[in-house]
C-alpha cells in the first residue's frame, strides 16, 4: 500500500497541547475511514517535518496512539493504520498517556528500548548475552524429559520457595564452589532479574543508596532506582571494586552494596581472592549487607575464579544470587536466592503476592538435569566451546581493530569484550549506523555513571562467521564516518 499523504498541521496558538493535536487528528482520520486499516504512515522523521515539531513531542503522540491500538510500529517497515472505531472510541475516553507516563517503574533508556527490540535474528547481535544456540545440550534435555514422562504425576504449583527436589541439587551444586547451604536458605525465582525484583521490594529502605561497581550491569536498569533507591559507583582496578573510594551512607540512611565479582558484566573483571575478602570485612565493619550476583560464576575458560563472597560469609552478611541463564539455558526462567532463612522467608512471601513460583516444568526439567552426572561434562566442553570463540572474537578484533580503532582485556571467562574506540569515534552515532546495517552492539554508557569511549561485544552468541561479519561492517562505518584525522 502506497504511503499516505498528510497536508495537516498542527495549531500552535490554540491552547491544546501539540502532541493531543496530532493524536486527536490522527483519531480523526482513522474514525472517519479516511485512513484504512493497513495504511502506511510517513517516517517518523518526515512527520515531525510536515508538523513543525520536535521528534520527542511526535514520539509522545505516536506512543498514545500505539497505546490504544490505533497504528502499529513493525520493525523496519515503519507505521501503519491498525485501528477501527471501537480503538477510536477507546481513544476519546480514555487518556491512556496519563496512565503509561505515571507508574512507579522507570522505563528503559531509550538505547536499551532499542536494543530490546532490534534483538531478532535478522540481526547480528554482537550484544546478546546468552549462549549460542547450537551449544544447547539437547540430549541432557531429552534424558530429562524422559524421565519426567513415565513418571510426571501433575503441574500444580510448587511449595512457595520452590521445589524441593530442585533446591536440594542447587545446594549441591553450589558446594563445589565452596558455599554451605541447606534447601530453606534457597529461594528459587524466575531469574535473576526476578530476585534482584524481589530484593529492592522486600528489603531496601526508602532512599537507601546501592554502592556498586563502575560500570555495572545493574546501571542498566532501572529496578533499583524504581524503588526509590539511589546508585553510587565506586571504581574498580584490575582487582575488582575499589572499596576504600566508598564513602559509607550517614548514619541516619542505609546502604547496600551490590556486586559482580566475578566476570563482572560488563568489564569482565574478576575480583581477586584477597580483595574479596578485604571487601567482605568492610562490608561486616560498616554494617552494609553485600548483594553478590553471580550469573557467570560457572562460566570460566581456564582457571575456576575465586570462592564467591557467599563461600567466605559467616555472619549472614550476604545475599547471593545464582542462575542457569548463562551456563545451560536462559529460556528456563530459573534463578536461586541463597541467604539467611528469614531473608528467605521475606523473599517468599512477597513473591508470593506477586506470583506463584516459577514454572513447575523448568524446575522439574532442571532438577533432572542438575543430578545427571553428563552436566558435568557438558559443562566442560561448554566452557572450552566459549573459550575458542573468545579467542577467535580477539583474533578478528586485532585484524581489523588492532592498529588504532580500539583496546581491550583479554576475558578469562564471561560472555564479554570491554572494548574502548578511540577518541575520533562517536558511539551514539555509530550504534545508530550500525542498526541501521542491522548490527547490534551495546555502548559502554549504558552501564557506566558517566560518558565513556567503550562498547561491549558478546562473543557467545553468535558464530564467529557472524561475528567476523558484524565486525567487517562497523569498521567499514568507521573508517566513512570517523577517518584518522577527521574532525
Amino acid at each position: 500500500m502506497t504511503e499516505l499523504t498528510i497536508d495537516w498541521q498542527p495549531d500552535k496558538t490554540v491552547a491544546i497541547p501539540i502532541y493531543q493535536q496530532i493524536i486527536n487528528y490522527f483519531q480523526q482520520e482513522i474514525a472517519n475511514g479516511n485512513w484504512p486499516t493497513g495504511a502506511k504512515l510517513p517516517a517518523q522523521r518526515k512527520l515531525a517535518t510536515q508538523f513543525s515539531v520536535n521528534r520527542s513531542t511526535l514520539i509522545t503522540a505516536l506512543d498514545e496512539l500505539v497505546s490504544v491500538g490505533l497504528i502499529t510500529s513493525n520493525q523496519g517497515s515503519g507505521m501503519t493504520v491498525s485501528g477501527n472505531h471501537w480503538s477510536s472510541l477507546l481513544a476519546e475516553q480514555v487518556n491512556w498517556s496519563q496512565y503509561v507516563h505515571a507508574g512507579q517503574f522507570k522505563p528503559n533508556t531509550h538505547a536499551i528500548q532499542k536494543i530490546n527490540q532490534f534483538e531478532s535474528d535478522a540481526v547480528i547481535r554482537l550484544s546478546t548475552g546468552e549462549p549460542a544456540p547450537e551449544q544447547f545440550p539437547r540430549a541432557l534435555f531429552q534424558k530429562a524429559f524422559a524421565k519426567l514422562g513415565a513418571n510426571l504425576t501433575s503441574l500444580n504449583y510448587t511449595e512457595p520457595a520452590g521445589i524441593l527436589a530442585l533446591r536440594e541439587q542447587i545446594a549441591t551444586h553450589l558446594e563445589k564452589v565452596g558455599i554451605e547451604t541447606q534447601p530453606e536458605n534457597i529461594l528459587i525465582t524466575s531469574g535473576s532479574l526476578q530476585a534482584l525484583q524481589l530484593v529492592s521490594v522486600s528489603l531496601f529502605p526508602k532512599n537507601a543508596t546501592i554502592y556498586t561497581e563502575a560500570p555495572t550491569y545493574v546501571k542498566s536498569l532501572q529496578v533499583f532506582q524504581s524503588a526509590n533507591t539511589h546508585l553510587s559507583g565506586v571504581p574498580m582496578d584490575n582487582q575488582g571494586l575499589a572499596y576504600w573510594q566508598l564513602t559509607p551512607p550517614a548514619s541516619e540512611s542505609q546502604g547496600i552494596i551490590y556486586t559482580i565479582p566475578t566476570f563482572n558484566n560488563p568489564t569482565g573483571i574478576v575480583m581477586s581472592a584477597e580483595r574479596r575478602q578485604q571487601v567482605l570485612a568492610y562490608a561486616q565493619a560498616h554494617q552494609l549487607p553485600i548483594l553478590e550476583d553471580a550469573a557467570y560464576q560457572d562460566v570460566w575458560f581456564d582457571q575456576q575464579p575465586p570462592q564467591p563472597l557467599k563461600a567466605l560469609d559467616t555472619t549472614g552478611n550476604v545475599i547471593y544470587f545464582g542462575s542457569i541463564s548463562k551456563s545451560l539455558a536462559p529460556g528456563l526462567r530459573l534463578g536461586w536466592t541463597v541467604a539467611a532463612k528469614p531473608v528467605i522467608d521475606r523473599l517468599t512471601d512477597v513473591r508470593m503476592q506477586t506470583d506463584y513460583g516459577a514454572s513447575s516444568l523448568s524446575q522439574l526439567v532442571l532438577a533432572e538435569i542438575l543430578a545427571d552426572p553428563d552436566y558435568d561434562n557438558y559443562q566442560a566442553n561448554f566452557r572450552a566451546t566459549l573459550a575458542k570463540k573468545a579467542a577467535a572474537a580477539e583474533a578478528i578484533l586485532q585484524n581489523y581493530w588492532g592498529h588504532g580503532i580500539a583496546t581491550w582485556q583479554t576475558p578469562t571467562g564471561g560472555f564479554y569484550l570491554w572494548i574502548r574506540l578511540a577518541d575520533r569515534i562517536n558511539i551514539p552515532k555509530l550504534f545508530d549506523l550500525a542498526t541501521a546495517q542491522n548490527v547490534l552492539f551495546n555502548p559502554g554508557n549504558i552501564y557506566d555513571f558517566q560518558p565513556n569511549q567503550y562498547i561491549r561485544l558478546s562473543f557467545s552468541y553468535e558464530s564467529i562467521e557472524r561475528f567476523e561479519r558484524g565486525i567487517k561492517i562497523l569498521t567499514q562505518l568507521i573508517d566513512q564516518n570517523f577517518p584518522t584525522g577527521g574532525q
